[in-house]
């Protein structure tokens, strides 16, 4: 058994930062309740789909959770994918023996309720647990579709600002002199750039997405690890065991990454989860402003808008309202615990 699963040893001082991450009580906590959230809606297909998990036809174990089925698979009249909330689709399937096996909840997050037979937005009943939106949308589903959005925007452009950070980092602290200088300056002019002016020029000539948006936070978001990475790396750079590097041949890019990121990891580390939660609320402030992701899109910035603009049904703000601020405290919690643990004037195993 410990060939197939070998035993992982720690280092004396990564048992140190593991000891007072555990010991940061609540940022542990938070941790765990924030994977079980996440994970969680990883699989919100399976949890708010207003298509069946399974269907059972004429002897054939169908999934149209992930396959598109038209409406002539169940006898209809129609090559178009089949509503499977269509009582007539649902009594296809049900006179030739079949069943379907549903999600708990029945309604995807852009699914527009038709029989609801009231206005919208309507508020909770057995049918829609928190309500409906402005559109008959079933709040419940869009919040879950919503966090997963927001965490996984949040998780992409935090990983590709860290990268791209630290190399200019790495770069400039390294090499110094007439590098650094020229660094810096870009680093001054860029910073003054407006990002929210230029968010809302491209979103006038391009329909805002995902990877429009990313990528215009991108081009503003990686500085901010950049002063904190140049620091260690021209702390660094004139070590002994740096210069003892280069006099063994050892090239620049070996350097950089084998011996001074380490050091510069830590920082890192302590700030990302600070990034990740300002990457959230930058999402949520556009989507609220309407310069977000497109309309239909799953979105808590949208949903709190909606809040905004129909004070007599509290149940959309409320929602949106809990869901940010249960997100972005979990992610404070987290960060605080990962900043104490790489602290090196915290004992081992200090509490919080």
């Amino acid at each position: 058994m410990s060939a197939v699963f070998p035993k992982v040893e720690l280092t004396p001082i990564n048992e140190r930062r593991l000891k007072n991450f555990k010991a940061n009580r609540r940022g542990f906590y938070a941790l765990l309740i924030f994977l079980v959230l996440f994970g969680t809606s990883l699989f919100a297909e399976f949890l708010a789909n207003d298509k069946p998990i399974l269907a059972w036809y004429e002897g054939e174990l169908l999934v149209p959770v992930f396959v598109s089925y038209p409406e002539t698979k169940f006898g209809g009249f129609f090559e178009t994918e089949a509503d499977y909330t269509d009582p007539f689709v649902q009594e296809l399937i049900e006179q030739n023996g079949g069943w379907t096996l549903w999600p708990p909840i029945r309604y995807s997050y852009d699914t527009i309720i038709r029989d609801k037979g009231i206005p919208a937005p309507a508020a909770p009943d057995g049918d829609n647990w928190l309500g409906t939106d402005d559109q008959q949308r079933d709040v419940l589903a869009r919040a879950i579709y919503g966090f997963r959005l927001s965490v996984m925007f949040g998780l992409t452009l935090t990983i590709a600002s860290a990268f791209i950070g630290v190399t200019a980092g790495a770069v400039q602290g390294y090499f110094g002199g007439w590098t650094d200088l020229i660094f810096q300056r870009f680093i001054e002019i860029w910073t003054a750039i407006p990002s929210l002016y230029v968010i809302i020029i491209v979103s006038s000539v391009l329909a805002p997405s995902f990877w429009i948006l990313l990528v215009i936070l991108l081009l503003f978001s990686w500085v901010v690890l950049v002063g904190v990475v140049r620091a260690e790396f021209l702390r660094a750079r004139n070590l002994e065991y740096v210069s003892a590097a280069r006099a063994l041949g050892m090239g620049h890019v070996r350097v950089m990454v084998r011996h001074v990121l380490p050091n510069a990891m830590v920082a890192t580390l302590t700030f990302m989860p600070f990034i990740l939660n300002g990457s959230i609320a930058t999402l949520t402030s556009l989507d609220f402003l309407g310069f977000g992701l497109p309309p239909g899109a799953p979105s808590l910035g949208e949903l709190l808008q909606q809040g905004k603009n129909n004070l007599h049904a509290p149940w959309l703000g409320f929602t949106a309202f809990f869901v940010i601020a249960t997100m972005l405290s979990l992610l404070i919690f987290i960060g605080e615990a990962v900043r104490d643990a790489f602290d090196p004037r915290k004992a081992p195993g200090a509490s919080a």
